[in-house]
């Protein structure tokens, strides 16, 4: 008898173990996006339907059940985008994540500030983007393979004008120079400032998609943005773009 009750609850603990594991991560799975309210909305008429069983009320526990049922298809239809980035980013994890030592963190955060200061002050455009869980290998891949030591003076020659790669971003993975020229998907926010150009777009729309932390300087608005899940960050000085880059980058996910 002891045996079969230390069996079943065993079997209970982990099933609530798994539970809570779940509901955690769907949670984090829709954090940030316009899904979040909806879930909550989900969840409020969840209790509702048990209340109305508990209670017996036969014909609201029905609506309730139909009401239900139109729902997971609106939920579908209507936020495609966020179910498409979240799954787009469960496929981009990497099974076992390097993480940079901090005084390598130090001098990629450096090398790559200099360089967005000294870009931004020649009025020439960059996109630079550090990799952080999220692999980027789809677009290191359409990009033009590098494979060089993070250096401020490479990147300068990289986003210089006339270069051939200007035009695309550069990614750093692993405290390396991956790949310049990479092309990444433009951002569909249909109220994003007209100010914002492509870079910007491009920049958005990766951090939908992706944990990485990018740095963003523009040649018409002569400035530079950090952008981070789908957040913009402007007007930074140098000092103030290593900090937040510094802190995203060394924070959890679970943060």
């Amino acid at each position: 008898m002891d045996y079969i009750l230390s069996t079943v609850t065993w079997k209970a603990l982990v099933e609530i173990a798994i539970l809570w594991w779940f509901i955690y991560h769907v949670l984090l799975f829709f954090e940030g996006t316009r899904a979040l309210q909806v879930l909550r909305g989900i969840i409020v008429l969840l209790v509702a339907f048990l209340l109305f069983q508990k209670f017996e009320f036969t014909v609201l526990g029905w609506l309730i059940t139909k009401l239900f049922g139109i729902s997971v298809i609106a939920i579908l239809i209507i936020f495609h985008p966020e179910i498409r980035r979240g799954l787009a980013r469960l496929g981009q994890r990497h099974l076992f994540s390097s993480t940079l030592r901090e005084e390598e963190l130090d001098v990629v955060l450096d090398q790559s500030s200099h360089a967005a200061d000294n870009l931004c002050r020649y009025k020439s455009g960059a996109l630079i983007v550090l990799e952080k869980n999220d692999s980027l290998n789809a677009y290191i891949e359409n990009g033009v393979t590098v494979d060089a030591k993070v250096s401020s003076e490479l990147i300068e020659t990289i986003f210089t004008r006339n270069s051939l790669l200007h035009d695309g971003g550069l990614i750093i993975r692993n405290g390396r120079v991956a790949s310049a020229g990479s092309i990444f998907p433009l951002s569909d926010i249909q109220d994003l400032n007209r100010i914002y150009g492509t870079r910007h777009r491009a920049a958005l729309g990766l951090s939908e998609e992706t944990d990485a932390v990018i740095f963003v300087v523009s040649e018409e608005r002569n400035d530079i943005s950090l952008v981070y899940k789908g957040r913009m960050y402007r007007d930074l000085s140098r000092e103030e773009l290593v900090r937040k880059a510094k802190q995203f980058m060394t924070e959890h996910e679970d943060a």
